[in-house]
């Protein structure tokens, strides 16, 4: 039983499908959109056949299609549930899951589905709407939750938790998902863990345990995403100070050794500049504490392991 579907996969029962199937359907819907027959076959407990019957039933219903997505090797087909009248049938009509999504979008869907189905005990929250109210709820002001603005004709939109990747909370604990697709650098996870700090922050004020987790395919890949959240945790016993402070206080260090007089006129002088070097130093070390986050860690997915994609 998947407890954090809140019996929505009941929702499913006028399209015929009851049971684990159901729960199966409403856990992809909300957390990628998209599955592999490998991935069903872990889920149900199943024979491959029996995955591959259901999804020429999804196909046959006009709910989904099962697609072979170009740039992308050693998968297969992927299933795309795309019916709008199902997302909607459990309040999810506007989730951008059922769209098709860039190859590297599409693996981070499925690595996070991945590490979802091998961890179904968790309490996930898997819409916006429950991510923002769950931490509201424990008193954290919105401005501290990852968010992008999204300008349109109609207006601007503000949307919180934007990459769409698993967040569970327990009552002493927070778990945060990173999918690091591969064929990236570490800008992508140095993005997304700056945009949850404040929010990991917040949290480990209030108690809470913070664990974020660095998701992928090859060991190189999810090493490389551990060590860069490493760098917030208290796994490593320092963090990562804001580049503008680093990069300030070594150009007054710069100033101070090479005897450079219109760099410390700036500061009013030789020993005003050596008064701001303190204070930069000071602020570096704070930003280099714990960061809120409390164990960066790994994991890699044995099914899609053996994916390429150009």
């Amino acid at each position: 039983m998947t407890l954090h579907l809140k019996g929505r996969e009941k929702a499913l029962e006028p399209f015929g499908w009851t049971g684990a199937k159901a729960e199966w359907i409403a856990l992809v819907c909300l957390h990628s959109g998209v599955f592999t027959r490998r991935q069903a076959t872990r889920f149900l407990a199943t024979h491959h056949d029996r995955a591959r019957r259901m999804v020429h039933a999804l196909i046959e219903q006009g709910l989904a299609a099962e697609e072979t997505v170009p740039g992308i090797r050693g998968i297969g087909r992927v299933c795309r549930i795309y019916s709008r009248r199902l997302y909607r049938a459990f309040g999810a009509e506007h989730l951008r899951h059922r769209r098709p999504a860039s190859p590297r979008v599409l693996m981070r869907r499925l690595l996070s589905l991945d590490y979802v189905i091998e961890h179904p005990d968790l309490p996930w929250l898997p819409t916006e709407d429950e991510k923002v109210a769950a931490f509201e709820a424990l008193g954290i002001e919105r401005r501290l939750l990852p968010s992008r603005l999204y300008r349109g004709a109609a207006g601007d939109t503000r949307r919180y938790f934007p990459v769409k990747l698993p967040v569970a909370v327990e009552p002493d604990r927070a778990v945060f998902v990173y999918a690091e697709p591969g064929h990236d650098t570490v800008s992508g996870v140095r993005s997304w863990g700056t945009a949850h700090r404040g929010l990991w922050s917040a949290l480990a004020r209030r108690g809470h345990s913070v664990e974020a987790v660095a998701v992928g395919r090859t060991r190189d890949e999810t090493e490389r995403a551990r060590r860069v959240l490493g760098r917030w945790s208290e796994d490593s016993g320092r963090g990562e100070a804001d580049p503008g402070v680093a990069d300030e206080l070594a150009r007054i260090e710069r100033a101070i050794h090479r005897g450079a007089v219109e760099v410390l006129d700036e500061y009013g002088g030789l020993q005003a500049a050596l008064k701001r070097s303190v204070a930069l130093e000071k602020e570096a070390r704070r930003q280099a504490g714990r960061g809120g986050l409390g164990r960066a860690r790994a994991w890699r997915t044995t099914r899609l392991a053996g994916v390429l994609y150009r």
